[in-house]
């Protein structure tokens, strides 16, 4: 799902894939307006710290799924696997972790991070069954990897971030 637009301020993206199911098996392109992604674009006020940056993509990947979830099917979708798939729209951490890689990707192509970059997704299984994905940024500084984590809450609510150290070993998400 990589994008290779420039890294030039966006009026709107231009239209992207997103995934709408469990194993992110369907894709539906989205196309957001002018109005939409300056919505996105006012949550990145200049930052002094990368943990302030970091409450910023919170809001912005909340307020992307929000935005999109009406376009795409997926405003309905349930924390975790609730309802396993059997619900349209309801997505499992595969199809979130890929769809907050978008956003993220859309959001440093506008320039708009200072403190982070995107980084590659990230997969944990600390048992044989349960297998975990999630979207990741690198705070540049420190080089410190961040889980941006949207699976664990319905559409629309702010994705837990957190070091990946924490994340790999499964502990108790922490809420910055």
């Amino acid at each position: 799902m990589a994008l290779s637009q420039p890294a030039v301020a966006l009026d709107a993206p231009p239209p992207f894939q997103t995934c709408t199911d469990y194993h992110c098996d369907v894709r539906v392109s989205v196309t957001l307006n002018t109005s939409q992604w300056q919505e996105i674009r006012q949550l990145f006020t200049p930052q002094l710290t990368a943990l302030a940056e970091r409450a910023q993509i919170k809001k912005a990947i909340a307020r992307m799924e929000q935005i999109v979830g009406a376009l795409n099917g997926t405003a309905q979708d349930m924390a975790e696997n609730d309802g396993e798939g059997s619900k349209p729209g309801q997505l499992d951490c595969i199809a979130e972790s890929l769809n907050t890689t978008t956003y993220l990707q859309l959001i440093e192509q506008d320039n708009l991070l200072k403190w982070h970059q995107v980084a590659e997704r990230k997969r944990r299984n600390p048992w044989l069954f349960d297998i975990h994905w999630s979207a990741t940024i690198l705070e540049r500084e420190s080089q410190q990897v961040y889980a941006v984590d949207s699976w664990f809450f319905k559409n629309g609510h702010p994705p837990v971030i957190q070091p990946i150290e924490a994340w790999l070993s499964g502990q108790a998400f922490i809420q910055n």
